[in-house]
This record gives C-alpha cells, structure tokens and sequence, in this order.
C-alpha cells in the first residue's frame, strides 16, 4: 500500500460537543487548570466521585480492574472529552480508574460549583442532562458488544468505534484508523487475550475486511465488520471508543 500520512489525522469531535457554546464557556469559566504527567491518574477506581474534568489537551483511558487483574479499557478519551463520575448520591465513589496516556491538561469542575451553576442556568441543565444520557448510551453499547457477540463481535466492533473517533478517509474509500494501537491494548479494549486479538485480526485480514499500513489498521470492509458485531448503526457520537 502506499505510504500514508497520519499526522493529517482526523478526530471525532469531543463529548462536550453536545452542550452549547455558551453553556460551555460557563463550565469552563469556573473550571481550575491542573497539568497531569503521562502514565499517572487523575482517580482510582475507590475514590471519592466529587468532580468532573475536561481535558483540554491530551488523552486519557478509563479502565476496570477484573478480580484476576486484568485491565479492562472502556473508553479511551481525547481532546474536547469531559469525564468523571457525579450521580445524586452522596459519598459516590468511582467505579472506574482514569490514567494519563501522554502528558495531558485538564479542566477540574467540582460538584459543588455545577450544582449551583445547574440551579441558576436552566439551558445548562438540559444540556448536561443530555451530556450524561449520551455517556450511559455509550457504556450500554460497549457492554452489549462485548457480551452479546463474542470475541469477533467485540473486536469488529471496537474497530468500527476506532474508525469513527480516529478514522481518515483514504481515496480508495478505505479508512485508516490514525492511532496506532498494539495487540496487547486491543485485547484490553475487549477483554481477550493478545494472541486471540492476533487470530482474529489474521482471520479478518485474509477475509480482506482489514488490513494494515505501516503498522496502522486499516479498515476495507466495514459491511463486513457490521454484520460480525451485529452492528445497529448508533449515531458516531455513541458508536465512539
């Protein structure tokens, strides 16, 4: 294939893309900055779940721990993407971990300052109140892919979720998916082990549903990869990793 250029890179907008931009600009006016190093966390699963973050640059991975160790990658957050945990319970802790995957900056929004902005500005309200229903939408149809169609279903679909958040349209109609991302992580994205992610792929490549370039996943067949996770074509801000 011929050599491709990654770092003209396309990104799906982030989650926060859903509030208004004036609705925005109030969260990120009583937001305070904090810079957090590559490879530390900004929670642990256990942790008191007071505050929301927005990360202004950088990415960030969500993941849970199995009771055998296994680490488990449920979202793989970007620039533009606000996460935490806040529900209406009191002394809520965190049932996930967030880790830094490069160094990143972020937005710190605590519970208390959006209570009160959420009482004052009822638009806000609304659009966080949609913010939160898009983010369970996209934990429900991670847990489905991986539950209801096996290991193939999984990985087909964790690769349509790549293609939608990091994909480039190739002028051949192919997509690229513009992160490289080894075995071992995509086992972890879908809770399998690295040499059945390596099957799978090799199943997938000589089906000529995917291929690869310089070491980057490249999608040729995405009917393909649908009918394998059963796809029910959710819009791209769900159908995202």
């Amino acid at each position: 294939m011929n050599e491709t250029q990654p770092s003209l890179e396309q990104v799906l907008p982030g989650n926060t893309s859903i509030f208004s931009d004036d609705n925005l600009n109030i969260l990120k006016e009583i937001m305070y900055e904090q810079k957090v190093t590559a490879n530390s966390h900004l929670y642990w699963e256990g942790d008191v779940a007071d505050k929301l973050y927005y990360l202004k640059s950088g990415r960030v991975k969500i993941t849970k721990s199995t009771d055998e160790g296994k680490e488990l990658i449920l979202y793989m957050h970007q620039s533009g993407d606000m996460l935490g945990q806040i529900d209406p319970f009191q002394n809520s802790r965190h049932v996930f971990s967030a880790t830094a995957l490069e160094d990143c900056t972020i937005g710190v929004l605590l519970q208390s300052d959006l209570e009160i902005l959420v009482w004052q500005h009822g638009e806000l309200a609304i659009d966080f109140m949609k913010w939160m229903g898009m983010t369970h939408r996209i934990t429900q149809a991670k847990f489905r892919d991986m539950v209801m169609y096996g290991k193939p279903g999984a990985l087909c679909s964790t690769l349509m979720r790549l293609s939608h958040t990091y994909g480039k349209k190739l002028e051949n109609g192919d997509l690229l998916i513009t992160k490289k991302l080894t075995h071992s992580e995509l086992s972890d994205m879908i809770g399998a082990t690295r040499e059945s992610v390596n099957r799978m792929l090799n199943d997938l490549r000589k089906k000529e549903a995917v291929d690869y370039d310089n070491g980057y996943i490249v999608i040729k067949d995405e009917v393909y990869l649908q009918g394998i996770c059963h796809c029910e074509c959710c819009p791209l801000e769900i159908c995202r990793v």
